[in-house]
């Protein structure tokens, strides 16, 4: 989960996290992206959010995503991945990307111990047991985070119903 309000941009996540798996800082091969919306000052974690019905597998045509029976991760298997990109114009959050050597590449948890989540030092990334979220919390970030894309679309229907 994150909390934008308290990220302040500094990509430490994004640098650790390229650094963990690629042994370099190379922020494009991160996992985890700070999406930037400079006029406003905000900054928002998007990672992999390990969907209860990921979009991601159900249109990989190789069968490359796949449950990590530990972490409950939903993995990629580099072997049997083809580089397609269904998998990035499926996923909703926009959390994989397509890695030159490797294929899709995506959150792992860190086999269940985020790093991200360690070296953030304002807090703004939370990693939390999928069985422990409770639905007011999903709401609550998701509400944080597409606020108000969700007023402005009540909104609209508000003024469609007048004509």
């Amino acid at each position: 989960m994150s909390y934008p309000e308290k990220c302040s941009g500094c990509r430490s996540c994004e640098n650790f996290c390229s650094l963990s798996h690629g042994k370099e800082i190379r922020p494009a091969e991160s996992r985890i992206r700070v999406v930037r919306f400079e006029d406003r000052g905000i900054f928002i974690p998007a990672f992999c959010v390990q969907c209860h019905r990921p979009a991601c597998k159900a249109v990989c045509p190789t069968q490359a995503i796949y449950e990590d029976e530990k972490t409950g991760a939903w993995l990629v298997n580099q072997k049997r991945c083809v580089g397609c990109k269904m998998c990035v114009f499926s996923c909703p959050v926009g959390a994989i990307s397509i890695d030159r050597i490797a294929g899709a590449v995506k959150c792992d948890l860190c086999g269940g111990d985020p790093h991200c989540v360690r070296v953030c030092p304002r807090k703004a990334i939370e990693f939390t047991e999928y069985d422990r979220v409770g639905m007011n919390k999903k709401r609550a970030g998701l509400t944080r985070l597409f606020g108000a894309a969700i007023l402005k679309e009540e909104q609209a229907l508000e003024i469609a119903k007048g004509f």
